[in-house]
């Protein structure tokens, strides 16, 4: 191997790109793989477990680590792209070690894992040779005091601790984004990942949930008591949440939207009350909605919103009263180029585009993709028989809809051998 920094802690490890020989970037790192033999061995660093292109995980031998430096990890380029899955004999240092409960033998002291070192041994294998201990806060103490001791001088780390809490697991999870997290918690083993939903605000977890297979969604939504889990549904988008009640026992869904805040539910029944895999269906009930005396000044705040997506920013819906779907008439759009180009006090009716046909909720995915394809756009009005703007159909959406029902989890094929 070229040279290494000494000492690697994992926490700052997750997230850093990896390299190919020739500069080209091939994935990130998710957590490390180790051997744990006894506590009074430091354990083996097997490899890092690296998310590649379609949010795969694969497993990098340390072997082919080549340098790990200024932030990123360099490899020989000859990854094995078979699905990582997890083997009985090993551990995941960020999913199962991470604030583990843990005693310091030399003082008795007890404290939470938040960070484990890595550091290459005379055989030249690398191996956890550090752990960092948080203990309780303690009187006035935000935080309690923290140790970084030799592996040797921790017990508690080889036991398979149910209690296991989730808050430095949380702090990374808190630093990616929902798609990244939610590729995390998939991994995680069912005690663990119970802990970190638990943890998690509402609206956090109603972003992870969106970017989860359907059977995580089901199985997380069904472990929440009832309350929670409709607190969690009002903070997912209306399409997304539709989605996930469908596919709930019937007498579930029912509890959960009758639970839910009125007018949240009355979106999510609306949805539901299309036919499947039409615009109705997909669409989002919350795009920018403005009257035609509203100004482009105030078109444009709407759009800066940091939490609007950004297909939704690209234009403005321009209808009259109400403004709530269903509006009153839809009269056009306003594309977020034209409303750059214009003076901020003019009204944003005077830059509306007339010449889109929206579409009926019945449009199939087919003809919605059609549409967005013909006009460049990615975003589509649909709207009732009588011109009301009912939502619209994302181009995020309708990919959701035209992959397969299982691509957020599926494998791809294998192109190599399983590692041995």
């Amino acid at each position: 191997m070229s040279s290494h920094p000494s000492r690697v802690y994992a926490a700052r490890l997750v997230g850093l790109p990896i390299f190919d020989p020739v500069g080209e970037q091939v994935g990130k790192v998710r957590d490390l793989v180790v051997s744990i033999r006894s506590e009074s061995s430091q354990p083996r660093v097997l490899g890092l477990v690296a998310e590649v292109f379609g949010r795969r995980r694969i497993f990098v031998p340390m072997t082919r680590v080549t340098n790990i430096d200024s932030g990123r990890v360099y490899t020989t380029g000859l990854l094995n792209m078979r699905r990582f899955e997890q083997r009985p004999a090993e551990t995941l240092v960020i999913g199962q070690m991470l604030d583990r409960t843990v005693t310091l033998t030399d003082t008795g002291t007890v404290g939470t894992v938040y960070d484990v070192a890595m550091e290459q041994a005379r055989t030249r294998d690398w191996v956890l040779s550090r752990v960092a201990v948080q203990e309780p806060a303690k009187g006035f103490r935000r935080r309690g005091q923290s140790h970084v001791v030799e592996w040797t001088a921790v017990e508690g780390l080889t036991r398979r601790d149910e209690t296991q809490g989730a808050t430095h697991l949380l702090a990374a999870l808190n630093e990616m984004r929902p798609a990244d997290a939610a590729n995390v918690i998939h991994d995680l083993p069912f005690e663990r990942r119970a802990a970190v939903v638990a943890a998690l605000d509402d609206e956090r977890l109603a972003d992870v949930l969106e970017e989860l297979p359907e059977e995580d969604q089901v199985e997380i939504l069904e472990h929440l008591d009832s309350e929670r889990a409709a607190d969690v549904l009002e903070e997912m988008s209306a399409d997304d949440a539709a989605d996930l009640i469908a596919d709930l026992p019937p007498e579930t869904a029912a509890t959960l939207l009758a639970l839910m805040e009125p007018d949240e539910a009355a979106d999510v029944r609306r949805l539901m009350s299309y036919a499947e895999h039409t615009a109705g269906a997909m669409m989002t009930p919350e795009p920018v909605i403005l009257p035609p005396d509203a100004t482009i000044a105030e078109a444009l705040a709407h759009v800066r919103k940091p939490d609007l997506a950004a297909s939704l920013a690209a234009m403005v819906y321009v209808c009259r009263p109400p403004l709530e779907p269903p509006t009153g008439k839809l009269l056009g759009v306003a594309h977020i180029q034209k409303l750059l180009r214009e003076p901020p006090s003019t009204l944003v009716g005077a830059a509306l585009d007339t010449t889109i046909d929206p579409l009926p909720p019945e449009a199939s995915i087919d003809e919605v993709a059609a549409h967005l394809a013909t006009y460049n756009l990615v975003a589509a009005a649909i709207v009732d028989d009588a011109g009301r703007l009912l939502g619209v159909v994302t181009v995020d959406d309708l990919l959701d809809h035209m992959l397969p029902a299982n691509w957020r989890d599926r494998a791809l094929r294998p192109r190599a051998v399983p590692r041995g």
